[in-house]
């Protein structure tokens, strides 16, 4: 045991699931952010459970080889990145690692391959998408980042995991919003307009903006559709969202167009997609093509295969496999990203998939008809056990699971396993370098 505001000598033995340091003190286990696995430290207790405490990093007294420096000037502040003082071979380490653990101790499985984790050649400048909080001090603007474990932001002109095109776009918005006078919304007083600025950046440079208000009306509209439009001429589309709420969702249900058209696109192998505001898309488009081709190549599609892609967002996953199946259908409960499937589906002259707005549970037992393989992609949460008992009810040869979260992956191939299903091998990819999150493809076949 520790007592709270003590310093310790701790032996560094792992990394937590947030990509803390965890090491032990006479058997007590403490968690240490910015610590790494092989290092001696000294900490002090900053708050005591009854299994674990958690520690503020002092002093490195044995540095591990992996330690790097940083790249990023405010990465000690910043909540955004968990890993960049370890090396990025040391981090796909570590990522196939948490799946390895996390398929062992939750889903209790044995016997399952697990490869190495596939990284990017050069992981900076990957995200295609920023949602950046808007504050104030006493005189400016501010935007930026949340700071760890807080919802206070950092202010920031740039992001070296962003989109070299969304650094612009943030300096000048900043810029402009504070010359007009367009107030920060105060999560505290519910008083303000601007909640967020939102930029997603299309593969051709195309870019699309989003100002997200507390308010329907955004003062001044016109002329700050001016000043943007004569800053930033590769901005195609400025669009307003409207959040209301007294939470912390970025985005709310409507969603207005202020300027230019509804959607940009981006691409995938040799795919167009067109992304609105709300409709969700893999941040990281070079690393969401080499998901996909691991998600098909692990469906094992011969060309007579009806594919069933629930959670199908925008359509991607069942996009990307349809020349290869005989039938794809695509199930979302979100009616923006269904409308934009189906475009894409028109756009990319594939006919041979269909899109359905709805619940997974209730939709798979109305389209009177067998799945050979079901392709799922859910939120970190995973899937409901009845979602997944209806997979299982219509008797796939072969399901295969994206997940961004190795513990509720871990947790759902243990019910498969109950359901019939075999889990053969998992392949984790590298999508948010820097960052503590992995994402990972199984394969798991009927028994």
């Amino acid at each position: 045991m520790v007592d709270k505001n003590k310093i310790y000598e701790i032996e560094i033995g792992g990394l937590g699931t947030s990509g803390e340091g965890v090491g032990k003190f006479q058997g007590f286990t403490v968690f240490v952010e910015g610590a790494l696995p092989t290092e001696k430290i000294l900490a002090e207790i900053v708050e005591v459970k009854k299994n674990y405490a958690v520690g503020k990093l002092l002093k490195i007294l044995r540095e591990s080889s992996e330690r790097v420096k940083p790249f990023c000037p405010i990465y000690e502040s910043c909540g955004g990145c968990q890993l960049q003082h370890l090396s990025y071979t040391a981090q796909l380490n570590w990522k196939r690692q948490q799946v390895a653990d996390a398929v062992e101790r939750i889903g209790k499985l044995r016997g399952v391959e697990i490869f190495d984790t596939l990284g990017m050649k050069n992981p900076l400048r990957y995200r295609n998408k920023m949602q950046f909080p808007v504050g104030h001090t006493k005189n400016n603007l501010i935007i930026g980042c949340y700071a760890r474990g807080s919802h206070k932001i950092i202010d920031t002109d740039s992001c070296q995991i962003q989109k070299a095109a969304a650094d612009k776009v943030l300096v000048n918005v900043k810029k402009i919003l504070q010359k007009f006078n367009i107030s920060a919304y105060d999560e505290d007083t519910h008083k303000g307009i601007l909640r967020h600025v939102m930029c997603r950046v299309g593969f051709n440079g195309e870019l699309m903006l989003v100002l997200v208000t507390a308010t329907k009306n955004l003062p001044n509209e016109k002329s700050v559709m001016k000043a943007i439009r004569a800053e930033l001429p590769e901005v195609s589309t400025i669009q307003q969202n409207i959040q209301t709420f007294h939470n912390n969702v970025i985005l709310g249900r409507e969603t207005k167009i202020l300027f230019g058209k509804p959607t940009i696109k981006d691409k995938i192998g040799n795919l167009d997609f067109n992304i609105s505001a709300r409709s969700f898309f893999q941040v990281n488009t070079a690393q969401a093509e080499i998901l996909y081709r691991t998600a098909k190549d692990f469906a094992e599609l011969s060309g007579k295969e009806i594919l069933i892609d629930a959670y199908c967002g925008t359509g991607t996953i069942g996009l990307f496999m349809a020349k290869s199946a005989y039938k794809v259908f695509g199930i979302e409960i979100v009616n923006s990203a269904i409308d934009d499937a189906k475009k894409n589906a028109r756009e990319n002259k594939i006919r041979n998939a269909e899109f359905i707005v709805g619940d997974v549970v209730k939709i798979l037992p109305r389209l009177e008809t067998y799945a050979d393989v079901v392709v799922v992609d859910p939120p970190r949460a995973g899937c409901d056990k009845k979602v997944l008992e209806t997979f299982a009810a219509m008797n796939p040869a072969r399901i295969v699971y994206v997940s961004c979260n190795p513990a509720t992956l871990a947790r759902d191939l243990a019910i498969l396993a109950d359901l019939g299903y075999c889990t053969k091998k998992i392949q984790p990819v590298d999508m948010f370098p820097f960052s503590s999150h992995v994402e990972a493809v199984a394969q798991i076949v009927k028994k």
